[in-house]
């Protein structure tokens, strides 16, 4: 787990005979490829990697920028972009800026496809956005080719992916193409599912690995669209869920706790079991201190220990339904023991820290630790590291 937030956006100089286009590379550090693939890799000069000529571009520590030459087009970047490594791929624009859009050795590589959503869900970590990004979705596509084969799993989320209709079932269809051996995780809120037809497009695709997760916060529809501020998104989502496992669709239930949804969960854990026992998994997830969340806090913020007890019988009543569920974000020290076999240590690891309580536990290995943002905002002040 990294103890500091990595940069995954940031400044760079772009150098050479004109200004850099947005462009996509992947990188490489083997400066002895064939000159049939040098020219689409960039290459990365770190750890004695010196310049030779055919490289579609190159990506140089500022340290290092006397070894290249000067009319050679390259990007110096900084030491905040330590962690780059060959088959990583980035995106480096007009504006001198380089985004890491995959990293080969990580498990948490998600595609954001767009900022627009039509929900407005209190806690939202990525604000919608009205704006005009479907940039967003045509990089997916062009980077989508670049990923090695051998990537076990990749995230897609937005704002709303579903929003881009027949587009969104395209790219499903090219990650299918491209990427054979790889499981996707889309996030959405289900309501686009509502529409069969929709969903019956989405199931046709017939991708070998798919499954997406789906948000209900409370067995209350008021509650709910209360949570995400949309009337009648309640029973759109309910609607959704149906028709995609009626495909025979996996679907993953994901239920972010906090001070609105928390008194619900216990019976929103029977609601699932009654009435979607069919659903693949449920998710138990902690609050993350971004976008909305701040701005709501006192709406939302609670102290997991407050809710410990919920939080086990909502996850026993599940079991005993027989349905698979997972416990997200939250520390070790605040669930209680039977929380334990469900745990999963889930912060991606670019936004993932431990707080100065953490330092001596035992068992801060096996915890997942805290989101970045809570670390700067605000975490629980009922931490007790285990020792």
């Amino acid at each position: 787990m990294g103890e500091q937030m990595l940069t995954l956006s940031g400044k760079v100089i772009n150098v050479g005979s004109e200004k850099v286009k947005r462009q996509i590379y992947s990188l490489t550090s083997n400066k002895y490829l064939p000159n049939a693939l040098k020219s689409q890799k960039a290459l990365l000069m770190k750890d004695g990697v010196e310049y030779v000529d055919g490289f579609g571009h190159y990506i140089v520590y500022d340290t290092k920028r006397n070894e290249i030459p000067k009319h050679v087009d390259h990007t110096v970047i900084t030491e905040e972009f330590y962690y780059l490594d060959d088959e990583d791929i980035v995106a480096i624009d007009g504006n001198d800026r380089l985004r890491s859009l995959y990293r080969s050795k990580s498990a948490h590589n998600t595609f954001l496809l767009t900022e627009q959503c039509n929900n407005f869900c209190l806690m939202c970590s990525q604000p919608p956005k009205k704006k005009e990004d479907r940039w967003l979705l045509d990089e997916a596509f062009e980077a989508i080719r670049l990923i090695p084969r051998s990537a076990a799993t990749i995230g897609i989320t937005g704002g709303e992916p579903t929003l881009y209709g027949n587009d969104f079932i395209k790219l499903i269809d090219h990650f299918k193409s491209w990427l054979p051996n790889t499981a996707l995780h889309i996030l959405s809120n289900g309501r686009a599912f509502a529409d069969y037809s929709f969903a019956k497009k989405y199931a046709d695709v017939n991708h070998q690995d798919v499954m997406i997760g789906i948000p209900i916060y409370s067995y209350d529809a008021v509650t709910h669209d209360y949570v995400v501020q949309a009337k009648g998104a309640f029973d759109e989502t309910i609607r959704g869920v149906l028709n995609l496992k009626k495909l025979n669709q996996r679907v993953e239930i994901r239920v972010v706790i906090h001070k609105q949804t928390y008194k619900d969960l216990v019976e929103l854990a029977e609601f699932i079991g009654r009435n979607l026992l069919f659903v693949d998994q449920v998710a138990l997830m902690g609050l993350e201190m971004m976008g909305f969340t701040r701005s709501n806090l006192d709406l939302l913020w609670i102290d997991p220990l407050e809710y410990k007890d919920e939080l086990s019988k909502a996850v026993s009543i599940l079991k005993n339904y027989g349905i698979n569920v997972l416990v997200f974000n939250h520390q070790l020290c605040l669930v209680n023991k039977d929380i334990e076999p469900y745990y999963v240590k889930s912060i991606s690891d670019w936004k993932n820290e431990y707080a100065k309580e953490c330092d001596g536990c035992l068992r801060k290995e096996e915890c997942g630790g805290f989101f970045s943002s809570s670390i700067k905002y605000k975490y629980s002040s009922s931490i007790n590291p285990f020792t």
